[in-house]
């Protein structure tokens, strides 16, 4: 196990073989002054794992659990290059760290399952989204929300220029030689005119059908997330024409993200970006509100529960600011309240997204200002 962060969750649940397992989550600082009170708050939150860890297990599984959080802790590196938020996933041979976009509350807890739901605040989020920025020879890739966008790390069998999108295809400059000067002949003088313009036009045409196919089987596919295209208003026209990308926006930059600060360029992606998020808010509030006056939904978190236990729930909406300590019972759906400082007790709307992911449903975190309920819940049934 190493300290080394994940920039972004491939998936919220694991094959935890054994329990404990431990949740923390920190909200953290980008830039000096700011972050060097993150270490600190981390290892008040590590003491508060032990706490709760010492009510129920022994000293030498607690110091096999703890270990890699000292040395998170320790490690300088780690705490220089923070965003806003940070989440420790942790059991026995598993140790797992997270870089967020957003704050989190500070939380610790040790529970028989990981604690999710601040990742899914962002993960499912209807908030999130990409932004492709796209020139003639290379791209770039950035990925955000309302708050925050920061470049990300392209796939592999992306390609990040022209060069590698084309190789040994890439239309090479065309010489002509002209004569100048006193003699016969003169001299002979070789001038690259940079290839003929219908052949530059071809080659990158034949890139951004590259990058489009790439982009859209390893980002747009996986994440789900819609896509703000920015480039020169030129190259829009091109991209769009050759692009076969279902969650590309219509609305776009038309500037390369070079040309302005990551401020700007995040505000003008939430530009493109907030009429699609809450056009699909609306969407989702209307279908429960539909699916509820016919007996297909339910906002109550105990019938909630046995039906996602049962596999009946299609889609969940979970209040992002709420939540409710407590457990469901893996057989009947039964809830229990109890106290979220106990070993074994978790967030019951976690719980409940958990089970809704599990049986196929979708699960969105709502802001508290547009969730149709006030119980924390709303879910539409399968039938």
């Amino acid at each position: 196990m190493d300290s080394s962060a994940h920039d972004y969750p491939a998936g919220l649940f694991f094959d935890v073989q054994e329990t404990p397992c431990l949740s923390l989550y920190e909200p953290t600082h980008r830039s000096h002054p700011d972050n060097q009170q993150d270490p600190i708050r981390f290892r008040n939150l590590v003491k508060a794992l032990e706490d709760s860890l010492r009510r129920t297990y022994p000293e030498e599984k607690i110091r096999a659990l703890i270990e890699p959080f000292r040395n998170l802790a320790a490690d300088r590196g780690f705490w220089n290059h923070t965003l806003d938020g940070l989440a420790v996933l942790a059991a026995p041979g598993l140790f797992l760290a997270y870089r967020l976009q957003r704050p989190v509350p500070e939380l610790a807890v040790v529970a028989d399952s990981f604690h999710t739901k601040p990742l899914l605040r962002i993960l499912q989020s209807a908030d999130r989204y990409q932004v492709l920025g796209l020139s003639r020879k290379e791209i770039k890739l950035f990925e955000g929300n309302r708050d925050a966008l920061d470049e990300i790390e392209l796939a592999d069998e992306v390609p990040r220029t022209i060069t590698e999108a084309l190789g040994e295809e890439l239309t090479e400059p065309h010489l002509t030689v002209s004569t100048y000067g006193s003699g016969p002949a003169g001299p002979a003088m070789h001038h690259g005119q940079g290839g003929r313009k219908d052949e530059v036009d071809l080659d990158a045409e034949r890139f951004f059908r590259a990058v489009d196919r790439a982009v859209l089987e390893h980002h747009s596919r996986p994440s789900g997330l819609p896509l703000v295209l920015a480039a020169l208003p030129e190259h829009h026209h091109l991209f769009r024409r050759v692009s076969h990308n279902p969650f590309l926006l219509e609305e776009g930059i038309d500037v390369h993200p070079d040309t302005v600060s990551a401020d700007e360029l995040r505000e003008r992606a939430w530009r493109a970006v907030e009429p699609y998020y809450l056009e699909r808010l609306d969407a989702l509030v209307e279908a429960f509100g539909a699916a509820k006056a016919k007996g297909f939904g339910a906002d109550d978190p105990a019938q909630v529960a046995e039906a996602a236990v049962a596999g009946r729930v299609t889609t969940l909406l979970i209040d992002a600011g709420c939540e409710i300590p407590g457990r469901i019972d893996s057989t009947t759906g039964q809830v229990a309240l109890d106290d979220l400082d106990h070993p074994e007790v978790d967030d019951l709307l976690d719980d409940l997204a958990e089970w809704v992911m599990r049986t196929g449903g979708q699960v969105v975190v709502v802001p508290s200002e547009r969730m149709p309920t006030e119980t924390g819940v709303a879910a539409i049934y399968r039938y």
